[in-house]
């Protein structure tokens, strides 16, 4: 396995993978969490190229500026959009590109991925841990341009996520180009109870094979 730094990127995995994941971070932790680290070493594994990135108020956090919050979304918006016409440059021609994220980077990756899709600058879209609601808002929805999205895409989510439970998700209406993969007895991280007879390992080992399915099944199309 190979991992590679450069200022503004982390990739693991095959740099001739088929595929490539562009990944982005959730709200609160950085591309190296523990989570990004072991997902992104489960895709390599699986043959699936994983780049992460950080948007610019987490890397001011990093080189250590002040803990402020993510901007507003339409600016990370631009800043994922500025960072896959980047990474796409330098991509092989045959590499089929993949965008998403940890809940927050998921969302953001989620509001450009129609237009990425149409233009065909992407395959699909993946998002581990989607954040349907904020915590304790359930009526807070952040669903309304997944009702129409036409960019196949998959979901990742603990069946117990307090940002959108199995039984919250379920009654809400998607896309149908939206397919997902519930971690079972999962939080927002994948990890079940202690006393569920479930695993974090497991769960982040079945998500892996989710994505792997995937990502395969639109690589064949």
């Amino acid at each position: 396995m190979t991992t590679a730094a450069r200022t503004l990127y982390l990739t693991t995995g095959p740099e001739t993978a088929a595929a490539r994941l562009v990944l982005a971070h959730g709200a609160g932790t950085g591309m190296t969490s523990p989570f990004l680290e072991t997902v992104s070493d489960l895709l390599a594994e699986r043959s699936i190229a994983v780049t992460r990135f950080e948007f610019q108020y987490m890397a001011q956090r990093r080189q250590g500026g002040s803990r402020r919050p993510p901007p507003s979304v339409e600016k990370l918006v631009a800043e994922f959009i500025t960072h896959l016409d980047e990474l796409r440059a330098g991509s092989a021609r045959t590499q089929r590109i993949f965008i998403g994220g940890k809940s927050l980077g998921g969302r953001v990756a989620s509001l450009i991925a129609d237009q990425a899709f149409r233009d065909r600058h992407i395959a699909g879209l993946i998002c581990l841990g989607y954040p349907f609601h904020p915590v304790g808002k359930p009526a807070q929805l952040r669903i309304a341009h997944l009702t129409a999205l036409t960019c196949p895409a998959l979901v990742i989510q603990g069946v117990r996520d307090p940002f959108g439970s199995k039984a919250e998700v379920e009654a809400m209406r998607l896309s149908e180009s939206i397919t997902f993969h519930w971690a079972a007895d999962g939080d927002h991280d994948l990890g079940p109870r202690g006393n569920s007879g479930f695993t974090r390992k497991q769960n982040l080992t079945a998500a892996a094979d989710a994505v792997k399915s995937f990502v395969a099944a639109l690589l064949d199309a």
